[in-house]
């Protein structure tokens, strides 16, 4: 006789202005494994990007006043959320997939911080601040030397992700050197 397999129950979160939280044992057992999320006031909490993985994971559903979000509706409420959305998603779910953390990286004026396969928040720094860019889009020498001020004044090397018309991802990784 065949074993029945038990499905994973989803994570329930609930989606409140722009911040995505969840109270369940399915978000802290998640937490506690990949580190999806950042507990806040014993609520796991999640970035938009972050939801949109899990959600297109199915391992997450998105309910807003009661009312469950679609699949298909997630990403536009996302989109309306944040314009860059589609960028930072596809540099965030290939570099998860790759095996890499991913986190927001706000604080450290940059939008992820990317942790070495194998090393945590909390337990080890960050390798790198991540700064997510569309292929069609320009940046400056001032833009560009700001952002590698940022990687060096938090002790990180500067990763540029640009992300083609086809959501190939290459990244360039940037670092001071000494004479």
């Amino acid at each position: 006789m065949a074993k029945k397999i038990k499905a994973e129950k989803k994570i329930k979160a609930i989606l409140t202005g722009s911040l995505i939280t969840s109270n369940t044992k399915e978000a802290a057992n998640l937490y506690g494994k990949s580190r999806f999320g950042e507990i806040v006031n014993g609520k796991v909490q999640y970035s938009l990007v972050e939801a949109m993985y899990l959600v297109e994971a199915k391992k997450m559903e998105v309910y807003e006043k009661s009312k469950k979000i679609s699949m298909k509706k997630f990403p536009e409420k996302a989109h309306d959320l944040d314009k860059n959305i589609q960028t930072k998603f596809i540099v965030f779910k290939d570099l998860r997939e790759k095996g890499y953390l991913v986190k927001t990286g706000l604080k450290f004026g940059a939008e992820f911080r990317v942790y070495e396969k194998t090393k945590k928040p909390g337990q080890e720094h960050a390798k790198w601040i991540l700064f997510p860019v569309k292929g069609c889009e320009t940046m400056t020498w001032h833009d560009f030397s700001a952002k590698n001020r940022v990687a060096h004044s938090t002790k990180k090397k500067l990763l540029i992700a640009i992300v083609d018309d086809e959501s190939d991802v290459i990244y360039y990784e940037v670092g001071w050197t000494r004479p």
